[in-house]
C-alpha cells in the first residue's frame, strides 16, 4: 500500500507557553458543561452493558472507524472492550468483510467524549487502560484548547485512572501531553519514538507509518483520583 500522509506543518515546535496554567485552572476550577443528552442516553447504555458482563473495562477515547476497538478486544479478550466517538458516519462503518465479526467483549458507542468521561467517572468506572490514539492535534498554537491537555476535561482523564496510552504523529502533542500529566498527577510518563508491532491499530497509525513519519507513544498508570476533580 502506497500512502501519502503529509506531516503536521505548524508554527508551534515547542510545547506551549501557556500550558502550564490551563492545567492548573483545569484543576481548580469546576467545569459545568451541561451533558447533552444523545451522551447521557449512550452512556446509560454502555454502562447497562458493562455491568451485564462484569469484565475490567478498556476505553478506547476516539475510536474513529471502530478498527482500534476490534483489535483491542481480539488482544485482551477476559476485559470490555468500550470505543467512543462523536461522528455517526465513522461508527457506521461496516468493518466485517475485512476484519470479521465484531467481538462480543467490545461496544461501539456514539457520545461526546467530554460528556462520556465525566459520566464514567461519576458513576465510579475504573478503567485498567485508557487510549487516546491519534487525537486530532489542532497544531495551530491559538489551539492549546481544543487539545485534550489543554481542555478543561482533562481532570477527568486523568481521575479516571489505568493504564494510559497516548499516541500522536506530532511530537509536540505528546510532550505537552507528558507536561500536563506531570502536573496534574505528579507521575512521570514515559515518551519513546515507536514503530507498530503486531499490526497498526488504527488507520491513521497506518497512513503515517507507511508515510514515512516518526509515531509518538506515550504511556503512564495512574491511580484512580477522583480528589482531583474541583467540586
Amino acid at each position: 500500500m502506497h500512502a501519502n500522509s503529509s506531516p503536521i506543518v505548524t508554527s508551534q515546535v515547542h510545547p506551549h507557553e501557556d500550558l502550564a496554567r490551563r492545567v492548573a485552572r483545569g484543576l481548580d476550577t469546576p467545569w459545568r458543561k451541561p451533558v447533552a443528552d444523545h451522551t447521557q442516553e449512550a452512556f446509560d447504555y454502555a454502562e447497562h452493558w458493562r455491568k451485564a458482563r462484569g469484565l475490567p473495562v478498556i476505553i478506547d477515547a476516539g475510536c474513529g472507524v471502530g478498527l482500534s476497538t476490534r483489535r483491542l478486544a481480539e488482544r485482551f479478550p477476559d476485559h470490555s472492550v468500550i470505543g467512543i466517538d462523536r461522528s455517526a458516519d465513522r461508527l457506521s462503518r461496516d468493518l466485517s468483510r475485512e476484519y470479521g465479526d465484531f467481538p462480543d467483549n467490545a461496544l461501539l458507542v456514539r457520545a461526546d467524549l467530554v460528556d462520556f468521561w465525566r459520566l464514567a467517572l461519576d458513576a465510579g468506572w475504573q478503567p485498567v487502560r485508557h487510549y487516546l490514539l491519534y487525537p486530532n492535534p489542532y497544531p495551530k498554537a491559538a489551539q492549546l484548547k481544543r487539545r485534550w491537555q489543554g481542555h478543561p476535561v482533562f481532570p477527568a482523564i486523568v481521575a479516571l485512572g489505568g493504564q494510559l496510552e497516548l499516541r500522536s504523529n506530532w511530537s509536540v502533542y505528546a510532550e505537552e501531553f507528558a507536561l500536563a500529566l506531570t502536573q496534574a498527577a505528579k507521575v512521570r510518563p514515559t515518551l519513546e519514538n515507536f514503530s507498530p508491532e503486531g499490526g497498526y491499530l488504527t488507520p491513521f497509525e497506518r497512513k503515517y507509518a507507511e508515510s514515512g513519519q516518526r509515531l509518538w507513544r506515550l504511556t503512564c498508570e495512574l491511580p484512580h483520583r477522583p480528589a482531583l476533580l474541583p467540586r
